[in-house]
C-alpha cells in the first residue's frame, strides 16, 4: 500500500488497510518489522480482519484496484533458492545439456541443494519494468513458490519446519543462462560456474503480489503454478511435483545456518523454462505468474 511512502497493508475483501493502524502500533509500518514479531502480529491481524468483516470496526481503507503494490518484502533478508528440485525440470535441463537424467538427489540420499540470490538489488514487485542485463542475451524465467520465514529457525525437523513459515508469495528466479559458466575455467574447476552473473543482476527476483499467511494455504504441496510470456503458457505444473518439499528444504537449510524472519526460501521451478525451448526474454515481453491460492502478478522486460 502506498501513501507518501511505502506502507505495509492488509488486504481484506478487496480493500487495503494500513497494517500499522490495525496493529495500533505506528512502528509496525513495514512488512519486515511485522515479520520480526510475526506470531503476535498475525494473531492481532486475524482478529482485526474478523472485526472489519463483521463491521465491529470501520477503519479507513483504499480499494485494492486503486493501490500501487510494491514487492511484499522490499528488503528481505537472505534469499535461498532450491536448484534441480522438480523432476520434470531436471529432465528438461539434462536434455539441454546432453546429459543423462539419472536419479535425483533425494533418490541418491543427498540433501536439498540451494544457492543464494542477492536481496535488495534483485527484488522488484508487481508491474515492475525489469531491465535486461547488458551482458546477457539469454535471460530465462522460473516461477517458484517462495516461503517467507516468520520465526528464527535453527536445527528444526521437517515435521516442525512449516511452523516457522509466516506465509507464501510468488517469485520469478530470472536467470542469465549465457552467464552461467566461465569458459576459461575447465568444467572440473570449482570456479567454472558464475552464480553472480547468472542469478544476481538487478531486478533478478521479482516477487508478488502479496504474502498469503501460511494458515490460509491448506497444503503448500498441492498448488498449481503457471507462467505466461506474452500470453503464451510456458510453465504449467504443481508443487506436488517437488522433489524436496518446503519442510524438507527448511530442515536442511536450518541444519547449517539460522533462518531469520523475513528470509525467503524459493522452492524450485518446474519444466517449461526458456532454456528447454531455446527462447529467451526480450525487451517488451510481458511475464505473468500465477500460483493457486496465492495470487498472480506481472512484470515487463525492458532494454
Amino acid at each position: 500500500m502506498v501513501e507518501k511512502s511505502p506502507q505495509a497493508g492488509v488486504v481484506i475483501d478487496e480493500v487495503v488497510y494500513p497494517a500499522a493502524k490495525l496493529l495500533a502500533d505506528p512502528h509496525l509500518n513495514s512488512v519486515m518489522t511485522i515479520m520480526q514479531s510475526w506470531s503476535a502480529s498475525h494473531k492481532t491481524l486475524k482478529a482485526q480482519a474478523k472485526a472489519v468483516r463483521s463491521k465491529d470496526i470501520r477503519p479507513k481503507g483504499v480499494p485494492l484496484k486503486s493501490c500501487k503494490l510494491l514487492a511484499p518484502l522490499l528488503y528481505p533478508g537472505q534469499i535461498y533458492c532450491a536448484g534441480a528440485n522438480y523432476t520434470d525440470h531436471m529432465q528438461e535441463m539434462a536434455r539441454v545439456s546432453g546429459m543423462p537424467a539419472g536419479p535425483n538427489m533425494k533418490e541418491l540420499g543427498e540433501m536439498p541443494w540451494h544457492f543464494i540470490k542477492s536481496s535488495r538489488s534483485s527484488i522488484l514487485g508487481p508491474n515492475a519494468r525489469i531491465k535486461l542485463p547488458h551482458y546477457s542475451k539469454m535471460v530465462d524465467w522460473e516461477i517458484e513458490l517462495a516461503a517467507v520465514i516468520g520465526k528464527t529457525c535453527s536445527h528444526v525437523s521437517a515435521k516442525d519446519a512449516l511452523k516457522y513459515v509466516a506465509g507464501y508469495t510468488i517469485a520469478n528466479d530470472l536467470s542469465a543462462r549465457d552467464a552461467m559458466r566461465r569458459p576459461k575455467n575447465p568444467p572440473a574447476s570449482p570456479f567454472h560456474m558464475d552464480w553472480i552473473g547468472q542469478k544476481c543482476f538487478d531486478g533478478a527476483c521479482p516477487i508478488g503480489p502479496w504474502i498469503v499467511p501460511a494458515d490460509q494455504i491448506k497444503d503448500p504441496h498441492h498448488l498449481a503454478l503457471k507462467l505466461w510470456v506474452n500470453g503464451e503458457l510456458m510453465q504449467d505444473s504443481n508443487t506436488e511435483q517437488l522433489i524436496f518439499d518446503t519442510a524438507e528444504q527448511i530442515e536442511a537449510l536450518s541444519s547449517r545456518i539460522t533462518l531469520q524472519p523475513g528470509d525467503l526460501v524459493l522452492t524450485g521451478t518446474p519444466a517449461g523454462v526458456g532454456m528447454g525451448r531455446k527462447i529467451f526474454l526480450r525487451p517488451g515481453d510481458l511475464v505473468r505468474l500465477s500460483i493457486e491460492h496465492v495470487g498472480e502478478f506481472s512484470h515487463t522486460m525492458v532494454a
